[in-house]
């Protein structure tokens, strides 16, 4: 059965008085003791109240109990002990005083009352009991200590008015609901017991007192102080959370932000952690330091909003001298706590006038400082600091400040290792990637490189080769693993797609070449003689702008996207092929028309691997990205780098290289088959001045129809039948190209004085810009370039 309310205020008398000394309540049990009623003394000083002169001094503390003269209404003065609560506001602008003495004399008690047989009072366990009204009957001397107070002042009143704190009101409710159900409650609360300003765990035990019929008659409440254990949870728990929230990042700021969030408020009110930059010391931290100091303030927490204590900024330096706790703490190697009551502080206080003002300003009244420290090395130092906490730091808070520091320490030099190993991974990889991409007649291009948020820098890379014929070859690759074994590894695949670019050979056989190395390198790495762990993925394309197609090849590597003029975004459907470093498997190209205009996204995994979106919901982003205004490449790339990657950085890096593919037009090509007489070479030779003239060139007609009588003659002479000249111009090249269906390839040789021939290669590698040979699959073919710009210059 539940009861109603049971207090009686007549029961005490309770009155509350502002902080400016102002009455502002008066109950029944005040009007009963001084006969004063509530209207005549509400809002006037409660002084006028005092026998005597009428004045009294302001009690210090947040509890006051005393015996006091007081004014009664028919003049005589009462001799009365009182109880007084301060009760400072939620807002911290003052408070008021509740001021209490009880008024019930309930005499001796009957021999069979059961509230007395309750009593224990020579139990050590603090016991109170308290009646029907949840007013205090008896509590034994261990209580008496815990409130320091006499059962004799305190009985008749309530564990609300006893206590006069929020905790105390909700220990109340506890009891009425024992009271009310006739069933026994434990509460565990943390507050401060008498006057003392160290607050205490509590389990507060609460039975139901029955008489010899079982009615309940009061209830009995034994306090234990569990603040051992209360203490041992907290410092357990805050350890396990440390371990969960420090280092989830291998960001050196935001571990230490992590480390400065974990102790507050759990251990102190405000928290700094300064770091040395290790540049300072030759790029690592020294083992030990000498005063003064230089440090970067990296995080910061208070229990304050803004962190208003704080004097420096995040990543501002500043110069710690040798009596500041920092720098002793870094000396020393150790923890060290100071107090500003003991004048610890006193030099470095007055030395920092702007941290003197900080101390005053907010009650500041301890410090902690600890080193942080990892692998016998010295990073920097965690400083706690309680102002809002009244109790200084104590042995427990240093252990567990250390160990807690410790943990950060060892992932805050992680995260340092890491970034160090990042940075110089990340210089390597732009490094060995192209900082622009040529200019070429075939195509436009754009790319993008983006290094993983977390894994670190990895093995991919991006290429645009300018090849013969104003052909032009694309390459992305991807080397498997990160760091700066994935970076050095990128750059001699790179390295080597260029070499045997540079020989012309078609995308399945490079893969092939390029297959043969990561499997010389694979067995390079493997430090006991087994094969290491080398891999990678690529796909290699080349495209023609004369015949506008272009011929794919790919190594395990994504199919490119194409987007064709007036067309829909599609993924060109390609052989897999094996990754590279398997060694064996074969490889196959595939060739496809690509209209002028048409746009090509070429692109390593990582732009499509993400963990909120499945591998069709990203292809269907890539679509959308790559279909909107095409005119600009640069914002092409932007567009599907935003579409598709997260805000927080992706797993894995990417490369990203868009083309945009141009055309030759019909009247740009001129090609002959020659026949096998070499006496025809002569109008040969004329037909390409005519040619050359028709297109505005007859400035170089000269040094061209002798590049293409050496070449023709050449070919009549070496090659095979059938033969056929092609000559391509552009705005800035005009291009001979000699084929025939020999595989045999020509070689320059110094001719000696009585030689007839030999001089013809070395003759038109000094006439023109380059020249160089391919094998095709009819045979080869020689070609040889001569710069337009430059021989107008030179004419």
């Amino acid at each position: 059965m539940s009861r109603v309310y049971p207090f009686d205020d007549a029961a005490t008398a309770r009155a509350v008085i502002d902080d400016d000394g102002t009455l502002v309540e008066w109950s029944e049990g005040a009007r009963r003791l001084l006969g004063h009623p509530a209207d005549s003394v509400v809002g006037r000083p409660a002084a006028r109240l005092l026998a005597g002169d009428g004045a009294a001094a302001v009690p210090a503390g947040a509890r006051w109990e005393g015996t006091v003269a007081l004014r009664h209404r028919d003049g005589r003065t009462v001799s009365v002990w009182l109880l007084a609560h301060h009760r400072p506001t939620g807002d911290g602008r003052g408070g008021d005083w509740l001021v209490v003495t009880p008024l019930t004399d309930r005499g001796p008690s009957a021999p069979d009352d059961p509230l007395e047989r309750a009593g224990l009072i020579q139990s050590p366990c603090a016991v109170a009991v308290y009646d029907e009204t949840l007013r205090l009957r008896r509590m034994n001397e261990a209580m008496a200590e815990v409130l320091a107070l006499p059962e004799e002042h305190l009985r008749g009143l309530r564990i609300s008015e006893i206590g006069g704190k929020p905790q105390s009101e909700e220990l109340e409710q506890s009891m009425l609901q024992v009271l009310g159900t006739g069933r026994p409650l434990d509460v565990q609360t943390f507050m401060r017991s008498g006057d003392e300003e160290r607050e205490y765990a509590w389990l507060a035990r609460m039975a139901p007192v029955t008489d010899a019929e079982g009615r309940v008659r009061g209830v009995c409440l034994a306090a234990h102080d569990v603040s051992d254990n209360y203490r041992a949870r907290q410092r357990m728990q805050l350890v396990n959370e440390a371990s969960v929230r420090i280092g989830s990042t291998l960001d050196v700021t935001l571990t230490a932000q992590e480390l400065a969030d974990v102790c507050v408020p759990a251990l102190a009110d405000f928290v700094t952690i300064d770091l040395l930059d290790p540049e300072e010391y030759g790029g690592e931290p020294p083992a030990r330091l000498t005063a003064p100091v230089n440090l970067r303030r990296v995080a910061q927490q208070s229990v304050l909003s803004g962190i208003p204590e704080a004097v420096t900024e995040p990543g501002r330096v500043e110069v710690y001298p040798a009596f500041s706790p920092q720098a002793d703490s870094l000396v020393a190697g150790r923890t060290i706590r100071a107090t500003v009551a003991r004048g610890d502080l006193a030099t470095w206080l007055t030395w920092s006038t702007a941290r003197g003002q900080r101390v005053r300003d907010f009650g500041i009244h301890a410090s902690m400082s600890v080193p942080i420290r990892a692998r016998g090395l010295t990073l920097g130092v965690a400083v706690l600091t309680r102002h809002r906490r009244p109790d200084p730091f104590t042995d427990d808070d240093m252990l567990l400040a250390e160990e807690v520091t410790a943990r950060a320490a060892v992932c805050i030099d992680n995260a340092r290792r890491y970034s160090r190993e990042r940075d110089t991974a990340l210089a390597l990889q732009r490094s060995l990637l192209p900082r622009t991409l040529p200019r070429t007649a075939a195509l436009d291009a754009s790319s993008r490189y983006l290094p993983a948020a977390r894994a670190g820098v990895g093995g991919d890379w991006f290429d645009v080769i300018p090849l013969s014929g104003l052909r032009v070859a694309m390459v992305v690759g991807d080397v498997v693993g990160h760091g700066v074994q994935a970076s050095a590894t990128m750059g001699r695949l790179r390295t080597a797609v260029r070499t045997l670019a540079d020989i012309d050979l078609a995308p399945d056989e490079l893969l092939t070449h390029l297959d043969d190395l990561v499997v010389r390198l694979s067995e390079e790495s493997g430090g006991d003689g087994s094969p290491g762990e080398v891999g990678a993925t690529c796909l290699y394309a080349v495209y023609d702008p004369v015949s506008q197609r272009c011929a794919v090849a790919r190594a395990g590597h994504p199919p490119p996207v194409v987007l064709e003029p007036g067309g829909e975004p599609r993924q060109l459907d390609l052989p897999a092929g094996p990754p590279l470093g398997l060694g064996g498997l074969p490889f196959e190209s595939a060739e496809v028309e690509l209209p002028e205009g048409t746009v090509l996204a070429l692109y390593t995994d990582g732009l499509m691997v993400s963990r909120e979106r499945a591998g069709g919901a990203a292809r269907a982003l890539l679509y959308q990205a790559l279909a909107g205004d095409p005119d600009s490449l640069d914002e092409t790339c932007d567009r599907v780098l935003h579409a598709l990657l997260p805000a927080a950085g992706t797993a894995d890096d990417v490369a990203l290289l868009v083309a945009r593919t141009r055309g030759l037009a019909a009247s740009q090509v001129a090609t002959w088959d020659i026949p096998a007489d070499p006496a025809l070479v002569g109008p040969i030779r004329r037909q390409v001045g005519d040619r050359l003239e028709r297109w505005s060139l007859s400035g170089i007609t000269f040094t061209a129809e002798l590049v293409v009588s050496e070449l023709v003659t050449n070919a009549i002479r070496y090659g095979s039948h059938p033969i056929r000249l092609r000559l391509i111009h552009d705005a800035a090249t005009l291009i001979v190209e000699v084929s025939d269906t020999s595989h045999t390839a020509p070689h320059l040789r110094r001719a000696k004085t009585f030689d007839e021939g030999g001089r013809g290669l070395l003759l038109v590698a000094q006439l023109t810009q380059r020249w160089g040979s391919r094998h095709t699959t009819e045979g080869k073919t020689i070609w040889a370039e001569l710069g337009l710009l430059e021989l107008e210059e030179d004419q």
